[in-house]
């Protein structure tokens, strides 16, 4: 069974750091491109940042731009998302996934972050 199992969210203030992580298990993510997406309360989902399969290519949205670093360990079947300077408007739910299982409709649990004072 294919699953992924974001993890790492947590409360932390603003200008604070945090580091996500996303480990696949059922399958091994050497082959696939894999995002980081969020969900605010009240809004959609949107993309936060994507790596290819062999980490040659990495795109962030703009609002996370030089904040956000994404990263993958293919020995860990394992991707990360160190997130610094954060900011309250970050706030919401986290999750990876790949192309071929949102198609599907899969999404994981997410990890929750929340930035507050």
């Amino acid at each position: 069974q294919y699953q992924l199992v974001e993890s790492g969210g947590g409360l932390v203030q603003p200008g604070g750091s945090l580091r996500l992580s996303c480990a696949a298990s059922g399958f091994t993510l050497d082959y696939y491109a894999i995002g980081w997406f969020r969900q605010a309360p009240g809004k959609e989902r949107e993309g936060v940042s994507c790596i290819s399969s062999n980490g040659g290519s990495i795109k962030y949205a703009d609002s996370v731009k030089g904040r956000f670093t994404i990263s993958r360990d293919n020995a860990k079947n394992t991707v990360y998302l160190q997130m610094n300077s954060l900011k309250p408007e970050d706030t919401a739910v986290y999750y990876c996934n790949i192309d071929q299982l949102a198609i599907l409709g899969y999404w994981g649990q997410g990890t929750q972050v929340t930035v507050s004072s």
